[in-house]
Formats: structure tokens, sequence, C-alpha cells
């Protein structure tokens, strides 16, 4: 019989695939989603070591809503591309002052802030990104220790602001759906979820307000993009697994 491979296995090569064949210079982090999540938890996972934690994420009266935006994204992949080669530039010139930095994970807020004057404006920002967004998955992930949706929301609301005004990967659309379910009461936090330039944004909402947050959405959205938006109820779920047909 067959030995299972190690969810890190299966990732890497599926990530090597993406890699090499499909040509976007992507990290790990969607592979091991699908590799290595299990139920009502949220994966913690150290992109460099590929050491993982479940975090408990079941929600009682909360739910967390997806949005499709119905824009393509057919800019993701070269954008992608760019802001990986925009961080490694950043990680090139902050190593004459940190040496100790084999990535930028390695340099904390009050680093990024002693030298951000030596990056030019634009690595500035994709840099600033990155370190903030570290440290932020770092604070959210205690929050959800405590089971404190209310300050895990604002972490998203963060996030999402500095992937628009940083990064730089938003675009109207999410934007709009962003500022819209932030608008509604019983919305704990949104961002935009995925590569970014169109794709779909993630809220979480007091599970009361679901049914007419869904109902309301799509005909506000098209009255103001012109497109139509989608919506599902989520839940932490397990990643791939191997299903058994039965014959009958």
């Amino acid at each position: 019989a067959c030995q299972p491979m190690p969810p890190a296995d299966i990732a890497l090569l599926c990530q090597r695939a993406e890699n090499k064949f499909i040509g976007v210079n992507c990290g790990i982090m969607d592979e091991m989603a699908v590799a290595a999540c299990e139920e009502n938890h949220a994966l913690l996972l150290d992109c460099r070591s590929l050491e993982t934690q479940q975090i408990p994420f079941k929600l009682e009266h909360h739910s967390l809503v997806v949005i499709d935006s119905g824009a393509p994204r057919e800019l993701a992949a070269s954008a992608y591309n760019e802001r990986r080669t925009q961080c490694e530039t950043g990680l090139e010139i902050l190593r004459k002052q940190l040496p100790h930095a084999e990535s930028l994970r390695d340099i904390s807020l009050a680093e990024y802030s002693a030298h951000e004057k030596q990056l030019p404006k634009i690595i500035q920002k994709r840099v600033r990104h990155v370190v903030s967004e570290i440290a932020r998955t770092v604070e959210a992930t205690e929050f959800l220790k405590r089971n404190d949706l209310e300050n895990f929301g604002r972490c998203m609301n963060q996030s999402h602001d500095s992937l628009r005004d940083d990064y730089e990967v938003s675009s109207l659309e999410l934007d709009w759906l962003v500022n819209w379910s932030r608008a509604q009461a019983g919305v704990l936090g949104a961002r935009l979820t995925g590569a970014g330039f169109g794709g779909c944004v993630i809220a979480l909402m007091e599970t009361q307000i679901v049914e007419d947050f869904i109902a309301r959405l799509p005909s506000e959205y098209s009255a103001a993009s012109g497109r139509t938006a989608r919506s599902w109820v989520c839940t932490a779920a397990a990643g791939a697994t191997l299903l058994e047909q039965t014959k009958n």
C-alpha cells in the first residue's frame, strides 16, 4: 500500500509545479493550507521552516462570509512577481545595516522604522507591508487563542488597509466591498483575500446579520460597480483528503 506523504512534502511539490510550470514565483501558503488545515482551526504557518500550529477557530455567534467581486484578476500573477522582486530589493538594501536578516520576517517593526529612509519610496511601502503584516499575524493569533474576535476583526481591517495603501494590490471593486461591509452594524472586520486586483473579500460578522447582509449587497454593489457579487457563508474546514468511493 502507498504510504501517505507528509502535508509539507505535498505542498512543496505543488509549489514547484506553480513556480516551474505555471511561472508564478509563489510562496507556500496556499499549498500548505490545502494540505494541512484542520476543521474548526486556523492554520498558523511558518513559511520558512514549514512548522504549523492549529489555532482553534470554531465560530459560535459569528460567521465568515466570502464575497466574490466578479472582477477578473488579470494583473495578479505579474503583480505578484513584481512585488516579490521589490521586497527582495528592499531586503538586499536593509541587510547592509541588518546583516542578521535572512528574509524580511527577521526584521522587526522597530528595525524597519530605524532604517526605512535608506529605501526608495516604493520599496519602503512594499517592505512596510510585509513587516507589519507578519507582526499583525502574530497579534491576530493571540486574539484567536483568547477568542477575542473584536480585536481579530481589527487586525483584518488593518491588513486590508496595508494591502491597499502599501502593497497596492487592491482594486476599486474590492475597496468598495470592504468599505460597504465595514459600514454594516455587526461586521467586525473585512479585507481582500488572495492575490488582489479583483477576486474576493472576506468579512467576519455576527451571524444574526448574515441573511440581511447577503440579501442587500448584490443590488447595491451592482449599482456602484456594474458587476455581480456572489456570497458564501464559510467555515474553517479541513484541507484536501482522499475520498474512497463506496460501491453500490
